[in-house]
């Protein structure tokens, strides 16, 4: 059977789900009424409810975390696409909740938990060679949800690898679409909560830094041909949160693969390390890459590499998510452990 083959009685559940899902919006929220959910324009497509979904999947960790911390672990029949363990604090809300797989489910995988909403972070994911397109799935009856973070400072989905970006993304769309969220779930009062605290987080990990001169590379997989952050995805939100420099800012593709003797020309004063737990790129661990470095011809006399000046982070911390907060901490943090305070 092929990926995107239709179970027949899936789809007599999902229309079933959508008629019958009741609105019960979380304590301290105002009451939402029963078809008088909102409609959002997210990413090209028209989002209407009739009630708070009951029943979501979320396709993407980035996705997942923000449901959680929006406190919705009761309404989450499924989560899949796992690059890192779950986010500190949040663990005991993801227990419990099915993981249809730690990479990309098949779309039947996703239909049998009867969802009556669909979320996820990138195109990648919900879309074109995905899980399944967005129609796919509004065919159904189920309505989705796309983090705006990729349609959003320019993005271009169609222009090969990860994309590019004709402008820099910032936090306020990750903090957008934590409001979109709340706001479809009928939880408001969490999202200004939540956006609060990590506007505030920002605040408190950027106040005595004087990094403007400082210049730094992300490096987020693979030791052959690196993926390497450009100018304008998540960690260039972190760079310019921090005031300091990217190496590859002249570079409009999200992670572009550049070459070790370019990286040399660079020399970057610091690089940040992507510390993953998944298995599908060489180095993918910070601890593999830090190996690399110091042993590859091409590497070993960086300046950042003579010097051991290393940052790690979590892949999801370099993703446009609630964890890109997360990441001004973590750089900020280390660049103050290297010295580079005022």
């Amino acid at each position: 059977m092929s990926r995107h083959a239709l179970l027949p009685p899936v789809l007599l559940l999902v229309p079933t789900l959508l008629l019958t899902a009741c609105g019960s919006p979380a304590d301290g929220d105002g009451p939402v009424e029963a078809g008088r959910g909102p409609t959002l324009e997210n990413c090209g497509h028209e989002i209407t409810l009739d009630a708070p979904p009951e029943r979501a999947v979320s396709l993407n960790q980035g996705t997942t975390e923000i449901l959680l911390s929006l406190g919705l672990e009761d309404r989450i029949v499924g989560t899949a696409t796992w690059t890192d363990p779950i986010m500190e604090g949040l663990e005991e809300a993801d227990e419990g909740i099915p993981r249809l797989a730690e990479n990309a489910p098949s779309f039947e995988r996703v239909l049998e938990s009867e969802p009556d909403f669909v979320t996820a972070s990138f195109v990648a994911t919900l879309g074109p060679g995905g899980v399944a397109t967005r129609e796919q799935f509004e065919d159904l009856g189920v309505p989705t949800y796309l983090s705006p973070s990729d349609c959003a400072a320019g993005k271009d989905n169609e222009s090969g690898g990860d994309g590019s970006r004709s402008e820099a993304l910032t936090l306020d769309v990750v903090y957008g679409e934590i409001h979109d969220l709340a706001e479809v779930f009928g939880v408001p009062d969490r999202g200004e909560e939540l956006v609060d605290e990590l506007r505030g987080r920002v605040d408190t990990a950027t106040a005595d830094l004087d990094v403007a001169d400082v210049n730094l590379m992300y490096w987020f997989a693979n030791a052959e041909s690196p993926y390497l952050a450009g100018c304008c995805g998540a960690p260039g939100a972190i760079t310019n949160a921090i005031g300091a420099e990217n190496a590859f800012d002249d570079t409009h593709e999200e992670w572009p693969q550049i070459n070790w003797e370019t990286v040399a020309d660079r020399d970057p004063d610091v690089i940040v390390l992507g510390d993953l737990t998944r298995e599908s790129q060489t180095a993918e661990t910070a601890e593999a890459k830090i190996d690399f470095l110091e042993s590859n011809p091409a590497t070993r006399n960086l300046s950042a590499v003579r010097e051991e000046r290393y940052i790690l982070l979590s892949g999801q911390a370099m993703n446009p998510a609630i964890r890109t907060v997360e990441g001004v901490e973590l750089v900020a943090d280390g660049l103050r452990d290297l010295g580079y305070t005022q």
